[in-house]
C-alpha cells in the first residue's frame, strides 16, 4: 500500500475542503463479464439527462486516458515512485473539484479494471487475487471519499466461460483440460473477493448485485446506486457480449478453431461435473451474502434492496428465470 507523505497531507486537506461535502463518490468496479460495459454505455448515452439531476460519470474512456496513471504502477524514473503516486492522487482530487464545480452531486466512477483484468485472472487461475492491494491504492487516490463500492457477481461457471470466450477471441489459446481442472479446483470465490474488497475500503458500503437479477437492466442498477428516477433510453442495449461458437471459430486460426466443440450456441468449456462444483460454490457465496456477509456487504435483489433475512433469496442459478432468458444473458459482457 502507498504510504501517505506527511508533507503532502496539508495540501490534500486543502483540496478536500474544496470538494463539497454533499458530493457522493460511488465506485462501480465490475466485475468483468457481468454486463459492465453495457452499464457504462447506458450511463454514457444518458449523460446529459443524468447531469440535470446532478449525476456525473467517469468511465473507461476517461479513466484509462491518464486519469488513473500512476495509481497502481507509479513511475520510478526521475520523478520517483512516491512523487508519482502523490501526483496521481492530486490529479484525481483536482478532477473531483472540477466535477463539483460543474454541479455534480453524485459521481459514478465505473471501470472494471480497477479490480484487475480477465487476462490476469486466467493467467493466475484465480478470481481477482490482487483486488485488496489495488483497491487500497484507489481508496487512497480518492482520499477515502468513496461512500459506496458496487460489485456485480455471476455464477462461477458462466463467469469463467465468458472470460475464456472473451480472451480466446483476442488471441489467447483455447484452454487445456488441465487448465480447466485447475480453475474448477481453485477454492477462491466471490466471498474472498468481497472480503478483500471490504478490507481495502473500510469506509465504504459494499453493495453486491447478482448478474442473474440485473444483467440487461442498467436502469435498475442505477436506481439502486443513486436512488433517482432513471432514464430508460438505451436500457436494453448490449455491449461486449461473448461471441457464440460460430463467430468464435471465424476469429481463430484453423488449429485453434478445431479445438472448440461443434454447434453454434454458447461455448461452455467445463463438463457437467465441473459446472456443478462451481455452481455449488456460487450458491455458498450467495447464502453467505443473504445471511449478512459478516457485516461486510449488502446483497441487492429486485425490485428493491433488502437486508439479509433468515432465508436465501430464491435466485434460480441453473436456468435463470427461464431457459430462453439464460441464453440471452449468458453472453453479456
Amino acid at each position: 500500500m502507498i504510504a501517505t507523505s506527511p508533507s503532502y497531507r496539508p495540501w490534500s486537506t486543502v483540496l478536500q475542503q474544496r470538494i463539497a461535502k454533499a458530493m457522493n463518490v460511488l465506485l462501480h468496479v465490475g466485475a468483468h463479464r457481468c454486463a459492465t460495459t453495457s452499464f457504462q454505455h447506458y450511463l454514457r448515452q444518458n449523460a446529459a439527462v443524468l447531469g440535470q439531476q446532478g449525476i456525473g460519470f467517469w468511465g473507461p474512456l476517461r479513466t484509462r486516458k491518464g486519469l488513473f496513471s500512476g495509481i497502481l504502477n507509479p513511475s520510478v524514473g526521475n520523478m520517483g515512485a512516491a512523487k508519482s503516486a502523490r501526483r496521481a492522487m492530486g490529479r484525481v482530487q483536482l478532477n473531483l473539484i472540477h466535477a463539483r464545480d460543474k454541479g455534480v452531486r453524485t459521481l459514478i466512477v465505473s471501470d472494471e479494471n480497477m479490480i484487475g483484468s480477465v487476462r490476469q485472472n486466467l493467467r493466475l487461475g484465480e478470481l481477482y487475487c490482487g483486488i485488496g492491494e489495488r483497491m487500497a491504492r484507489f481508496n487512497q487516490a480518492f482520499d477515502g471519499r468513496a461512500s459506496q463500492v458496487v460489485l456485480s457477481v455471476r455464477s462461477l461457471d458462466l463467469f469463467w466461460a465468458s472470460s475464456m470466450g472473451y480472451a480466446v477471441a483476442r488471441g489467447r489459446q483455447v484452454p487445456s483440460r488441465a487448465e480447466l481442472r485447475r480453475l474448477t479446483r481453485n477454492t477462491r470465490s466471490w466471498r474472498d473477493v468481497i472480503t478483500d474488497l471490504a478490507c481495502a475500503m473500510p469506509g465504504a458500503r459494499i453493495r453486491v448485485l447478482p448478474f442473474e437479477h440485473f444483467a440487461g437492466r442498467p436502469d435498475k442498477q442505477l436506481s439502486l446506486m443513486s436512488d433517482i428516477q432513471t432514464p430508460s433510453h438505451c436500457s436494453c442495449a448490449w455491449r461486449n457480449a461473448t461471441l457464440r461458437l460460430r463467430d468464435l471459430r471465424q476469429r481463430l486460426p484453423q488449429a485453434q478453431a478445431a479445438l472448440l466443440p461443434r454447434g453454434e450456441g454458447r461455448w461452455m468449456p467445463f463438463d457437467p461435473a465441473q459446472r456443478a462444483e462451481m455452481r455449488s460454490r456460487y450458491e455458498d457465496d450467495m447464502a453467505w451474502l443473504a445471511a449478512g456477509a459478516d457485516g461486510l456487504a449488502v446483497l441487492a435483489t429486485e425490485p428493491q434492496e433488502h437486508w439479509a433475512g433468515r432465508h436465501l433469496p430464491r435466485t434460480e442459478l441453473t436456468r435463470g428465470r427461464s431457459y430462453d432468458e439464460e441464453r440471452r444473458l449468458a453472453g453479456a459482457g
